[in-house]
């Protein structure tokens, strides 16, 4: 029997992929089809406006860590467009490849931008932004580097930070199981999206990961499917642009 009582500290096979630019292309095609029929970059999406909406400005800068092949910063940027909201989008990946496709699908967006950098040893202080957001990136880490991971996100964001993330549960695990045989092709993405949810989080432990950062405001929720969307508001002083 598998044990979901702590996190699994097993890799995932895109951790350290092997395969080429077109073979990741038809990896990450399969993990944004799950996403989207699952809800998962809708959890994303409606918490970055809220945000918006709790602090309206002329303009947002939205950086995305982890951001992969680029689609959740594409989907913000139709929204922000039918919402009539100016936005200036930032995508930070480690993985080369996936940079490649991420700048290739957005030549129709040049709301946003891409950088290649390793988001717990880059210096981001030249990188002022509104909101910091990461979709399923979290769980990659170690417990001892995610702290770590996300002060540096309180500190870049001046309004503040969504993290959408996978709840571990046994139910989640047999159920992806069952969905995985209908709706994923490749055997990568079978495999890490198992990986994943027991590398995933509970709601304890998350909670116990903010009393680490005291001076903000956390709000943790569960969501459809199996996903906590972390939102931790930055303590507003006064704007000059506000």
């Amino acid at each position: 029997m598998i044990d979901f009582k702590t996190r699994s500290d097993q890799k995932e096979l895109l951790d350290d992929y092997p395969g080429t630019i077109t073979q990741l292309a038809v990896v990450l095609k399969d993990i944004d089809r799950v996403n989207r029929l699952l809800g998962g970059n809708a959890i994303t999406i409606n918490a970055v406006f809220r945000l918006i909406q709790e602090h309206p400005r002329k303009s947002y800068t939205i950086l995305d860590m982890g951001c992969a092949q680029g689609n959740m910063l594409r989907a913000l940027a139709k929204t922000a467009r039918k919402r009539n909201i100016e936005v200036q989008l930032i995508g930070m990946d480690l993985n080369s490849d996936a940079l490649t496709l991420a700048r290739t699908a957005s030549v129709n967006f040049p709301e946003i931008t891409y950088y290649e950098k390793d988001i717990l040893k880059a210096d981001f202080s030249d990188f002022a932004c509104d909101i910091v957001i990461t979709t399923l990136t979290l769980h990659h880490f170690k417990n001892s580097e995610i702290l770590d991971f996300v002060q540096q996100f309180t500190k870049l964001a001046s309004i503040g930070v969504v993290i959408n993330d996978l709840h571990r549960s046994a139910i989640a695990y047999y159920l992806f199981k069952v969905f995985s045989l209908i709706f994923i092709k490749t055997k990568v993405a079978k495999v890490d999206g198992l990986t994943s949810i027991r590398r995933a989080f509970r709601k304890s432990e998350l909670w116990a990961l903010s009393k680490s950062l005291p001076h903000v405001d956390h709000e943790i929720s569960w969501k459809w499917a199996f996903r906590y969307v972390w939102i931790i508001r930055k303590k507003q002083q006064s704007s000059s642009y506000e």
